[in-house]
């Protein structure tokens, strides 16, 4: 698990390189603008509400003693949930509506590694990619959120809130890491396929969504440069995974069978 991780780190490596070597940076234009526009609407949203869920929260405190130091405990509580959720929700909302769009850069990128652009992929419309990338990120929010709830409660419990604070972390960079990866799974897998794949594969999904969470905390720059480079970076790590376990070959095979 440890190795593979590093090694979903690692394909991030040349990936500004290739990126101009194959002219890419034109279909990041509109996936760039939405990363940008839904950072300011959740960082709005996340502004707006930290301070009135910090005050839901302190009503529960109904002593006197004590109160000044839970209501400070739940102003924190408050922003932290927010700044989480609104994390999550950016991720998905962004990668969801980009996947029609990162769909050309990683067939390109994978013609340009396997030297094949005759391969027989899935045909799919653009309609077809934005609804795959909703349904994905659709189900990969509400499993994020189910997971997240419990280890943010315990966050907050010494020594236990450490380690559970780290695996909120790589929580966040799995669902991450599994929407870039989907856009090369996408061509070649059905949506049940992909899913399998992708937990069989979790530790280069965990290594790329850790750069992927790392950039978002980059102020401004870092919601310009995630998607090219993590969606560059998963394209080419899924596409020399399948070459590898000799899948590629297989569900170009079946595709064609399937056709």
């Amino acid at each position: 698990m440890i190795k593979n991780i590093l090694k979903g780190i690692k394909s991030y490596t040349n990936s500004f390189k290739l990126i101009a070597e194959l002219k890419l940076w034109k279909y990041f234009f509109i996936p760039i603008g939405i990363s940008v526009v839904t950072a300011i609407f959740i960082g709005f949203i996340a502004y707006s509400l930290s301070d009135t869920i910090g005050a839901f929260i302190s009503k529960v405190w109904i002593w006197d003693w004590g109160k000044e130091t839970f209501n400070t405990i739940s102003n924190f509580f408050g922003g932290a949930t927010v700044v989480l959720l609104g994390l999550v929700l950016y991720k998905h909302i962004v990668m969801a509506l980009s996947a029609p769009f990162m769909s050309p850069v990683s067939e390109k990128i994978e013609a340009h590694l396997t030297g094949n652009i005759t391969r027989n992929h899935r045909k799919t419309t653009f309609r077809e990619q934005l609804w795959r990338g909703i349904r994905i990120n659709v189900r990969n929010l509400f499993k994020e959120i189910l997971f997240t709830i419990p280890l943010l409660l315990l966050s907050f419990i010494p020594v236990i809130g450490f380690v559970s604070t780290i695996l909120i972390f790589l929580v966040q960079a799995y669902y991450a890491g599994f929407g870039n990866m989907d856009y090369t799974l996408e061509r070649h897998f059905k949506y049940k396929e992909s899913t399998r794949f992708v937990h069989k594969y979790r530790g280069y999904a965990i290594g790329n969504g850790i750069v992927f969470m790392l950039f978002l905390f980059i102020p401004i720059i870092g919601i310009i440069l995630v998607l090219p480079l993590s969606v560059t970076a998963a394209s080419k790590q899924t596409i020399a995974i399948l070459e590898k376990e000799g899948q590629l070959a297989n569900a170009n095979k079946k595709n064609t069978i399937d056709s």
